[in-house]
């Protein structure tokens, strides 16, 4: 249950910081949801990345 919650604080905490990143300029024109794909993409690992190594900090820390 803790997770699920991450997920989602972390999930809207990277997608709010990847809107100040224009990657637009890199992909052909008249290409819109290539780059909002893109931006989901990279916002869904970077979020695995961050939960994840959160949960596994406090388990052990917690047993320490």
């Amino acid at each position: 249950m803790i997770k699920a919650f991450l997920y989602i604080i972390i999930f809207v905490t990277t997608v709010w910081a990847l809107e100040s990143v224009n990657i637009t300029g890199i992909f052909k024109k008249n290409r819109y949801y290539a780059p909002r794909v893109l931006y989901l993409i990279v916002a869904m690992a970077l979020s695995y990345l961050v939960v994840n190594f959160l949960y596994d900090f406090w388990s052990v820390t917690k047993i320490v």
